[in-house]
């Protein structure tokens, strides 16, 4: 079952030069609940247009964006994959559907733009897909963090825990500097193990963490505990594990 998770207002503070500074207030408005089904089919598919337009209006009504209902119908939900008892969050059938992509792109500019935001820093693989437009969009550099063995220069690396063994993620030294300000882009946060990495890898190089953000969430696993005090901005929540 999918719903709808708040957006958070990005509120700015003007401090001296060089580096801005940034307060990131939440506001929490009532959910919209989505129709789901564990299939193979895509939301978007099989939600009829109706129940669409309804989901719509309620979003307006709560003050919600009333692009995300159409974000969220677009995500195709496949169980078993890539094991069993995994549902797995297919984004690929969003990014079919260009409309909803568009609008996944334009939610996460305007809340960036003239934030002076320098780093739009996308976590392998998929972050790879959102991190450049919205890099480009708002005037910021894209910096790719990878699996190891994947760039070509030297690197500085940052290990984390998974469910059997560890793994790293990297970026190119010399990739962003002390005092930038960063956001973190991904399509999910599950565990949050990698996303926590990045954070921990862009700090240890004095870069600001302004904010992680992802296309979905999978609450159940509590992902954002270990985020620190990142923010985390999701535009779905996902019960689906």
């Amino acid at each position: 079952m999918q719903s709808i998770v708040s957006s958070y207002h990005l509120c700015l503070a003007h401090p001296p030069p060089p580096v801005l500074c940034q307060r990131l207030l939440c506001h929490r408005i009532p959910s919209i609940r989505l129709p789901s089904r564990r299939s193979t089919t895509s939301l978007g598919l099989f939600t009829c247009a109706a129940v669409s337009r309804e989901s719509e209006m309620a979003a307006k009504e709560d003050g919600q964006d009333p692009r995300i209902p159409k974000i969220a119908s677009s995500i195709r939900v496949i169980p078993d994959f890539p094991k069993p008892g995994i549902m797995f969050q297919d984004i690929t059938t969003l990014l079919l559907d260009t409309e909803a992509f568009k609008d996944t792109i334009d939610i996460f500019v305007e809340r960036y733009k003239g934030k002076g935001i320098s780093v739009v820093a996308g976590v392998e693989a998929r972050g790879f897909i959102f991190g450049p437009p919205i890099a480009l969009a708002i005037g910021a550099k894209f910096v790719p963090m990878r699996k190891p063995k994947k760039l070509p220069g030297k690197v500085i690396s940052e290990e984390y825990s998974l469910e059997y063994g560890t793994d790293k993620i990297e970026m190119h030294v010399g990739a962003v500097e002390p005092g930038e300000r960063a956001i973190i882009i991904d399509d999910l946060i599950a565990t949050g193990g990698t996303l926590a990495a990045a954070i921990r890898l862009l700090e240890r190089v004095g870069v600001k963490i302004v904010e992680c953000a992802c296309v979905i969430e999978l609450p159940e696993l509590n992902g954002r505990e270990k985020l620190g005090e990142a923010p985390l901005f999701i535009l779905v929540t996902s019960d689906a594990a």
